[in-house]
């Protein structure tokens, strides 16, 4: 004996105006958080540039003590750049290697540069192949106000970053208060 089936109701799946439905309640949903996952990806961006000056100085302390040169991390705050440079023969060059690239600050970001060493038009930190380093401060300030500071408070001690807050009209230390 055969049974036959008779299907009532409708088959498996999605209509359309369900598809429609979830991608509209997905597009609201996400026009929601589109904005403060702008804030996020910005603040990234200056962590990041802080971690890779962070970086470029203790490659240049390593290098100036391992080669026996003097390496220098250079600034130029009206093109928002930085790059590191070794003494050769007398006169500092930029290095051959990925590192001696030219970085540049991301978009509406600002460095201001406190006790750095100044030659001419030149501003940089020094490394020397003894150790020490010129002691000086790199703030970066993005858009949003987030202030990022890498610091090297004494010319024997290595470089830190270091989280700042705005109060009554200048930046101090997030542990200072």
């Amino acid at each position: 004996m055969r049974a036959n089936r008779i299907y009532h109701g409708r088959d498996e799946g999605f209509t359309l105006l369900e598809l429609i439905l979830v991608m509209v309640i997905l597009s609201t949903v996400l026009a929601m958080a589109a904005p403060s996952l702008r804030g996020f990806f910005a603040s990234r961006q200056t962590h990041d540039t802080a971690a890779q000056i962070l970086a470029l100085t203790q490659l240049a302390r390593s290098q100036a003590i391992s080669e026996g040169i003097i390496y220098r991390l250079n600034f130029d705050t009206t093109e928002h750049t930085y790059w590191l440079t070794a003494q050769q023969a007398g006169t500092f060059e930029e290095l051959k290697t990925g590192l001696g690239q030219i970085f540049t600050l991301p978009k509406d970001m600002v460095m201001e540069l406190d006790d750095i060493e100044e030659q001419d038009t030149d501003m940089f930190l020094a490394f020397t192949p003894q150790g020490t380093v010129t002691a000086g401060t790199v703030r970066l300030i993005d858009r949003r106000g987030l202030a990022l500071e890498i610091t090297c408070p004494t010319v024997t001690e290595s470089f830190s970053i270091m989280e700042l807050k705005y109060v009554d009209g200048r930046y101090i230390s997030r542990q200072n208060g």
